[in-house]
């Protein structure tokens, strides 16, 4: 027997913010919210992504990261498209072949320099 991961949660101040950010970012849709956050979703057999509204702020470097990898272009054009949708450079220091990032409430994620094929044909919004 196994398990899967069905969702990844991410306790945050501003739910609508951040979905609107990581769909951006991941080609994901809101595919349900209510009074305590906003899920998203794509349109492969990945996990939901979950945000929820929590009333502390984050305090110290996140202890899971996503890395992200372009799809359409190379990683400096990657990197210019996530600076646009609100990412910022982090404080924390790149390896060689990644940039740490962080989304628009400090989370810190990696844009990875390989490239991978784009997702399929995204759903329908519910």
């Amino acid at each position: 027997m196994t398990s899967r991961i069905g969702d990844i949660v991410i306790d945050c101040s501003d739910p609508e913010l951040l979905a609107g950010f990581w769909c951006s970012v991941l080609g994901y849709r809101i595919f349900d919210r209510d009074e305590t956050g906003v899920a998203i979703r794509g349109a492969t057999v990945s996990p939901d992504i979950l945000f929820i509204r929590v009333p502390e702020r984050k305090a110290a470097k996140n202890r899971i990261h996503f890395d992200v990898c372009a799809t359409d272009g190379d990683q400096q054009q990657e990197l210019a498209r996530l600076l646009e949708l609100g990412a910022r450079r982090s404080s924390i220091a790149a390896g060689g072949s990644w940039v740490v990032l962080e989304d628009p409430e400090g989370n810190e994620f990696c844009l990875m320099s390989k490239r991978i094929a784009p997702e399929p044909e995204p759903f329908h919004e519910v």
